[in-house]
């Protein structure tokens, strides 16, 4: 099938990132949010990101005013009814994920795919939750969106091959690298980088040396272009929790439990770059 209207479900950073990436490449974009306020804000922030690229040279006006002129920000889900393909993008949070699912599966037309830009979740269990579960696959934007270049397509165990087929052509046309991989927890990045990320967490519990330390090894060490707990930072302590769980669930290795400060953090609400404060301090910088 051909895409050619993409809706997009979320107001966070990736929602906004990959309407970017959509309306640079051509495509008419939706962009839904709860409130007009989230939508109007999402929109400044495109408005925003493409001046940037526009003052450093990397954008033409021409191509910016063209991008913003194919992005509208919505409210009410049932704008994204004729859409060809729609990327869900909230919380990481299954229920409200397969809630989703069920409500976009009545709404959209019959061609409609319904993808998630999940980063660990069991994209079968959204297939399920709707009437077109041929229909529903993994797009896995890494974040920030615009700037990186993979792009994990997750085939369920019930997408069809077209549909699979029409998600990779669309990330392709987006100009990213994507790469088909089973619907198994954490797909390929995540289930080899968190561990390695929890790993230099229970480094830090057993005083092996300083987070600052333990950053400044791996960038000179192993090439890294961020050290773990920098990394972290950007991430989110809620969403390394998050990710760490969901690989546990579906392999109950202790290794793969989130270490104990972690949980610590999430609970005294460090939650990185986000919050402020994390395992480094962003409120001084």
């Amino acid at each position: 099938m051909t895409i050619k209207r993409v809706g997009i479900v979320g107001s966070g950073t990736m929602g906004s990132g990959i309407a970017e990436v959509a309306s640079k490449n051509g495509y008419e974009v939706l962009l839904r949010s709860r409130s007009q306020a989230g939508a109007d804000g999402m929109i400044k922030g495109l408005e925003k990101s493409l001046a940037k690229q526009v003052e450093k040279g990397k954008l033409a006006e021409a191509d910016r005013d063209a991008a913003l002129a194919r992005v509208r920000g919505v409210t009410d889900l049932k704008e994204l009814a004729e859409c060809d393909l729609v990327v869900e993008s909230v919380l990481e949070d299954l229920a409200v994920k397969k809630e989703l699912f069920a409500e976009l599966d009545k709404i959209c037309a019959p061609h409609t795919i319904l993808a998630t830009n999940t980063s660990t979740l069991p994209v079968v269990e959204m297939a399920v939750s709707t009437e077109r579960p041929g229909q529903v696959v993994g797009i896995h934007f890494f974040n920030p969106a615009p700037m990186m270049s993979l792009v994990e397509v997750i085939r369920a165990i019930t997408s069809s091959d077209e549909t699979v087929e029409a998600a990779l052509t669309f990330a392709d046309s987006c100009g990213k690298s994507p790469i088909e991989v089973r619907d198994v927890a954490g797909f390929v990045v995540n289930a080899l980088l968190f561990p390695y990320l929890n790993s230099a967490v229970r480094l830090l519990e057993r005083g092996v040396a300083s987070q600052e330390d333990i950053d400044s090894a791996m960038k000179a060490g192993a090439n890294m272009p961020m050290g773990p707990f920098a990394l972290i930072d950007l991430v989110g302590i809620d969403v390394t929790v998050s990710i760490l769980d969901a690989l546990y669930a579906e392999n109950p290795d202790p290794f793969l439990q989130p270490a104990q400060h972690l949980r610590r953090m999430l609970s005294a609400g460090r939650l990185g770059r986000k919050s402020g404060q994390g395992f480094y301090d962003y409120t001084k910088r």
